[in-house]
């Protein structure tokens, strides 16, 4: 009995170090792989405190390596643009200006009363009380309601750079290319791409601007798309 207590302690002590050095996303919205990672973890941190026969050792170094695992695939999640995509998917609008996206709900396996329920969950039953409707990457349902009078009103912001790299679905949609936006950039602070951490616009041509050194704006767009 106290070998298990002890081992227990251990892997215990272990996995609270390493969830931590995680991050607080690792406890908070999950993506796909990190979900994965997970349910490895809590398989492997099980068997070496059930089964004295196991080195604790061995245990201990599964679960260190599946952090390093993490940390590598972290890593070319954000380095790599296109891997972003591969390992954790990306949002889907199920209802924009047109209503349902039928396609983008079957794309995603769902369909019409899946989208309903999920509706109702986030307190919006009537579809047409809502400008836009969004599957996150991590499973989470967002909701853009429309809002009468407001001067954003349903309107979604779309991200046309993320951490210094242009989002291409999002670009193409603005109607604008990269070099219209890095002169903008320039005119309003930033000389290099990589110093804009977030540029986002909306169908309205309203964007938010921010570098890593400058507080954010507001930037008004000429003569973007419906549909950015």
């Amino acid at each position: 009995m106290a070998l298990i207590f002890v081992r227990t302690t251990v892997i215990f002590i272990v996995l609270l170090i390493v969830i931590r050095l995680m991050g607080k996303r690792q406890i908070g919205e999950m993506q796909p792989f990190e979900f994965v990672i997970t349910l490895l973890i809590a398989e492997l941190a099980c068997i070496p405190m059930s089964d004295t026969s196991i080195p604790l050792l061995y245990g201990v170094v599964a679960i260190v390596t599946i952090y390093l695992l993490h940390q590598i695939i972290c890593v070319v999640d954000e380095k790599v643009r296109f891997m972003r995509t591969v390992l954790g998917g990306k949002p889907s609008i199920v209802i924009n200006a047109d209503g349902i996206d039928y396609a983008n709900l079957k794309r995603n396996n769902l369909d019409v009363a899946d989208l309903v329920e999920s509706m109702r969950e986030s307190g919006y039953p009537s579809l047409d009380s809502v400008a836009y409707a969004v599957y996150e990457s991590n499973g989470n349902f967002s909701v853009i309601p429309k809002k009468e009078g407001s001067e954003s009103a349903g309107t979604l912001p779309r991200i046309i750079v993320d951490e210094g790299q242009f989002e291409q679905d999002n670009l193409a949609a603005s109607g604008k290319d990269e070099a219209f936006f890095l002169d903008l950039f320039r005119q309003n602070g930033a000389n290099r791409l990589k110093d804009v951490i977030l540029f986002t616009l909306d169908e309205k041509g309203k964007g938010y601007f921010q570098t890593k050194t400058q507080p954010y704006r507001v930037l008004q767009i000429p003569d973007c798309k419906e549909s950015a």
